[in-house]
């Protein structure tokens, strides 16, 4: 048995929510295919996919993406649920309030002391105005993607990205969406936001 989710037309994080939904109610289904119409809710379903242990395929349709998931003996499990670690939310290019030279300086020590710290951090997420920070030309860039080498995991808004037009910018971490950035900070021992 098949079922289908209509995803198209909706904002973040509707297509994940209505997916997970369907992962839930999946005994009355063998296969579940969402379709989507943006590219970043097709990469928002595909790393829900992953993360609850779906094989999946991708087939474009017409500018439409169909995403073809089934179970396996894996999905039973829930891989995605977070335990003892720690989290960071990131919500702008500047850390803390005040003169935008100091707030970049004092951004760029915070995440500098990140990668020298021995620390159980599990998930940077970047919103807002801190997604600023994963694109090609941040004066973090190398800090970011030395966290990424030392298997932190980083991720962006894909809203905010598409909302400040910068989903092509991307250079490091992976697009993310409302309900995993909430989900992996719910399963965090601690969050910690700046």
């Amino acid at each position: 048995m098949s079922k289908i989710v209509d995803a198209r037309g909706l904002d973040c994080p509707q297509p994940v929510i209505l997916t997970k939904r369907a992962m839930e109610e999946g005994e009355t289904a063998d296969h579940l295919t969402t379709i989507v119409d943006r590219e970043v809710a097709r990469e928002n379903v595909q790393r829900l996919a992953q993360s609850q242990g779906y094989v999946y395929r991708i087939e474009e349709i017409a500018g439409e993406f169909h995403i073809h998931m089934s179970k396996t003996a894996k999905s039973q499990e829930n891989p995605s649920s977070v335990s003892g670690d720690l989290v960071i939310l990131v919500k702008s290019n500047l850390f803390g309030e005040g003169e935008q030279e100091l707030g970049e300086v004092l951004m760029k020590g915070f995440l500098y002391t990140l990668n020298e710290l021995e620390s159980n951090l599990k998930s940077i997420i970047f919103m807002n105005k801190g997604i600023y920070l994963t694109l090609e030309d941040s004066p973090v860039l190398e800090q970011i993607r030395n966290l990424e080498k030392i298997g932190v995991e980083v991720l962006s808004c894909g809203t905010c990205l598409d909302y400040y037009q910068k989903t092509d910018k991307l250079a490091s971490g992976k697009i993310t969406n409302m309900y995993t950035a909430v989900e992996t900070m719910a399963g965090a021992v601690k969050t910690i936001t700046i």
